[in-house]
């Protein structure tokens, strides 16, 4: 298959990053690339959706894998998957001896594996730039869910319109569901039974970079989790954050010993990323030293600083996701040629086993199987009749609508065409009648529609 040929199918399908930011896969696709890696690393704690999407869908993951291998020319396609993911890796031994240029790289438990910047180096050696992007080191990174989107597209002409999700927490019956895209969170939670706590709080994403959000909030194509906990959770509480007193509590507690710099994993790499530094600056309102604070941009908000290395409990994590928004919104823009410097000889000894970050999080009673769901389960629990589908869900410009009130839809649809420059198109996830559409989303309202 031609790049360019694969690039406009992944485009006017809509497939975009599954596990992460939501970056379009076609702008991906470049014959730069010596090396694909395909990220089985499951970053966050608690989730599992991708190694049982691999474990039960394999042979076809794999076939897809391959091709976009051999369509960007790379030379080797490798798998990084946790060595734990033992029913994985046991499919994935069936159908690799087929293809040569592949292998797997078994990674460790450790937070944060799945972040692309250190899964590269786990993978090949290779260190990405501060700000750069893993194909100026030959490489390009897609996650499980992505490829079997790409499958999905190519072999079965079928678009982005649904989303793995796994539903755990405070619920009867943990699970990992397929559902539309634009269901609301409330939905979506109540097939997983009832919720066995009086306050809920839904933390969608992951524990630690994932954000609090209300049960009317939609699935996107990057929902990956929901995951539900008692609003008086101590992760809840930290997310429910002020920084004006996070700030006077790091001015009057933080004491500079520096362990949130020596456990950065991304510091470890050789990036310029000091977050003690940061805080005594931003804590003493110390601007004398600039790049501490330009160098925030670097800092890829993986919250291990925040809710594992601080003694104090501070949020260093918070504070600086705060600072890069505002040097953003000052129109600042991202330091360029900035080179990292050498690996950090004490990397290996300075990692976060993810059993001890479950229990210092205090989720280690959460750890269930949530076993991965028949795909049609959303509609036999007819809990989901109507779908509020976002316009941007992926890095870009949002998809321009092509559909009206009233229209009739039917899943698959395109009602939204891709923008100029980066963008992709947008589909309908159930069969219905559009009732809104807005510049921010399409709602439709799910109903059989005769003759379809």
């Amino acid at each position: 298959m031609e790049i360019q040929d694969l690039k406009e199918a992944l485009r006017e399908n809509g497939v975009v990053g599954a596990g992460g930011a939501g970056f379009p896969t076609y702008a991906k696709l470049d014959s730069r690339a010596e090396i694909i890696l395909m990220n089985c690393a499951e970053c966050e704690p608690l989730l599992k959706l991708h190694r049982q999407l691999l474990e039960q869908r394999a042979e076809e993951i794999l076939r897809t894998f391959d091709r976009i291998a051999r369509t960007t020319g790379a030379r080797e396609a490798i798998i990084g998957i946790k060595r734990e993911y033992k029913a994985a890796l046991k499919a994935i031994d069936r159908y690799i001896d087929d293809y040569p240029a592949m292998r797997v790289q078994l990674l460790d438990s450790v937070y944060p594996m799945g972040d692309e910047v250190v899964l590269i180096y786990e993978a090949t050696g290779r260190v990405i730039r501060p700000g750069g992007l893993p194909i100026e080191e030959g490489v390009a990174v897609f996650n499980v869910e992505t490829v079997y989107n790409v499958y999905r597209a190519l072999e079965e002409q079928t678009p982005v319109t649904d989303k793995l999700v796994s539903v755990v927490g405070e619920v009867e019956r943990p699970l990992t569901l397929r559902v539309p895209v634009g269901a609301c969170l409330r939905d979506v939670v109540a097939h997983a039974g009832n919720i066995t706590v009086k306050e809920p709080a839904f933390l969608v994403g992951g524990p630690m970079m994932g954000n609090l959000m209300s049960g009317d909030a939609v699935v996107t194509r990057t929902t990956n989790a929901v995951i539900v906990l008692d609003r008086s959770h101590t992760l809840i509480q930290r997310k429910n954050r002020n920084p004006a007193i996070d700030l006077k509590r790091a001015a009057s507690a933080c004491c500079q010993c520096e362990t949130c710099t020596s456990l950065c994993p991304r510091h470890a790499l050789g990036h310029p990323i000091e977050p003690h530094k940061f805080m005594r600056s931003a804590a003493n309102r110390d601007f004398q030293d600039t790049n501490v604070f330009l160098n925030t941009f670097f800092c890829s908000s993986c919250g291990l600083c925040e809710n594992f290395s601080c003694p104090q409990g501070l949020a260093p994590r918070s504070l600086i996701a705060d600072y890069k928004l505002g040097l953003r919104k000052a129109g600042v823009k991202v330091p360029q040629n900035v080179q990292p410097v050498p690996v950090k000889q004490s990397r290996e000894y300075r990692r976060a086993p993810e059993e001890r970050l479950e229990a210092r999080l205090g989720l280690t009673r959460y750890e269930a199987e949530a076993p991965l769901q028949p795909d049609d389960c959303w509609r036999k629990a007819e809990l989901i009749q109507k779908v509020k589908i976002m316009l941007s869900q992926h890095i870009g410009a949002p998809a321009v609508p092509v559909v009206e009130k009233g229209d009739q839809v039917v899943t698959g649809q395109c009602i939204a065409r891709p923008a100029e420059g980066l963008s992709v198109a947008i589909h309908s996830s159930v069969d219905g009648i559009v009732q809104e559409v807005t510049a921010q989303y399409i709602a439709i309202r799910k109903t059989e529609i005769k003759g379809m």
